[in-house]
């Protein structure tokens, strides 16, 4: 996996830093994005401090398709290629259907399912080149339905559908595709702040191993969707 090179979207912090940690320790150049610059910048700055230059930061709003090509162009021109698009960049928005806003409806479907198309659209062409691999973050949430839940299960749900689909688009170019779909995990999703309590729950370093072992699986096995959750779930 040297000197491969991944682009992750909302790479900041969570879930796609965790993915950023372990691919940069297992040698490969990352590209991770935020919405914002600085945020961008400041985790590249940590990134490198486990290997020297071989981080860097985009701004990035996934709903925008022309963000995202410039995004993948800022990769080409720095690394010459791209191997891997892990589109994990999410939100979401929860309570009834009667309470839920157009523009909370309209933010989470372009953040969570418009956004991965953007990504992936913007990136197949040099993923054919370099016959790379897409993996997109769902959730659990994307098989089961729950109250309250209208606009994120109806991302996710449809994030499980494109990316199953894609994957059968795609692997005639050589291109792997896989959907990791996370249960309770310890980030600062919808506002939580990660605390002492929240050992029991999946810890991004964990998701970050499930990219890199299927980065270093056998070319002729795919495992196209992963379902993951805590060995041990809370007992409050």
């Amino acid at each position: 996996m040297e000197n491969k090179v991944a682009l992750i979207t909302g790479g900041n912090k969570g879930i796609g830093y965790g993915i950023a940690e372990a691919l940069i320790e297992n040698g490969l150049r990352v590209a991770i994005t935020s919405r914002s610059q600085k945020s961008a910048d400041e985790a590249a700055l940590k990134l490198n401090a486990l290997r020297k230059g071989e981080a860097i930061g985009i701004e990035l709003d996934v709903r925008n398709f022309e963000s995202h090509q410039a995004a993948v162009d800022s990769v080409i021109k720095k690394w010459g290629h791209l191997d891997v698009l892990v589109a994990n960049a999410g939100v979401g928005h929860f309570g009834s259907v009667e309470t839920l806003t157009l523009d909370q409806w309209k933010e989470t479907i372009d953040t969570n399912l418009t956004g991965v198309f953007n990504g992936v659209k913007s990136s197949i062409t040099e993923l054919k080149k370099s016959k790379g691999y897409i993996i997109t973050i769902s959730s659990l949430a994307g098989t089961n339905f729950f109250e309250g839940g209208s606009a994120y299960n109806a991302s996710k749900f449809g994030l499980v559908g494109f990316t199953q689909a894609i994957m059968l688009d795609l692997r005639k170019h050589g291109i792997k595709v896989s959907t990791i779909m996370p249960g309770s995990v310890a980030t600062h999703f919808n506002g939580h702040i990660p605390n002492t309590h929240d050992g029991w729950k999946i810890q991004p370093e964990d998701v970050g191993q499930l990219v890199v072992d299927l980065l270093k699986m056998n070319p002729r096995t795919l495992p196209s969707k992963i379902e993951v959750r805590p060995s041990q779930p809370s007992t409050k």
